[in-house]
């Protein structure tokens, strides 16, 4: 691999995940949990068919996303936007970018009906050698293609 970083020629190797609301950009977190949605099936069995049934989908449930990083200037801009969206209740979309260490998009997933969860600051102790952490907590009503809600 001459001249390629590893980070390079593998798309997949990503370290940071990028956070919009409403076209408001949240800021790079370094972890997100919670991108995965799970479709409730209801087994019908079907008479005279003893061989196997048929799987119906009925609904389809996402859980929270849990976004954290390292304490940055943009923890300030998180918290704001929760308190702010609490006081006002319209329905936001949001966007979450899966970047390359290069910064490039790998993968994006939009969000419809972004609800704020929780948000949690950093622990200060000085004692403690971990990097100093804020969590934020969303809930959503599923994935949308944008342009089509």
């Amino acid at each position: 691999m001459s001249g390629i970083s590893a980070a390079a020629a593998d798309p997949g190797t990503t370290h940071r995940f990028r956070l919009a609301i409403d076209g408001t950009d949240l800021g790079v977190f370094t972890r997100c949990t919670g991108l995965a949605c799970t479709v409730e099936v209801e087994e019908y069995t079907e008479g005279g068919r003893n061989d196997s049934a048929w799987y119906l989908p009925r609904r389809i449930t996402y859980p929270p996303l849990v976004l954290s990083r390292p304490v940055t200037a943009d923890a300030e801009k998180t918290s704001q936007w929760v308190l702010n969206a609490v006081n006002d209740t319209r329905q936001r979309t949001g966007q979450i970018a899966s970047l390359s260490a290069t910064g490039s998009v790998l993968a994006k997933w939009d969000l419809l009906n972004v609800v704020p969860v929780s948000w949690s600051g950093p622990n200060f102790d000085t004692a403690a050698p971990d990097a100093a952490m804020e969590v934020l907590e969303i809930v959503h009503h599923g994935f949308f293609t944008a342009g089509t809600t």
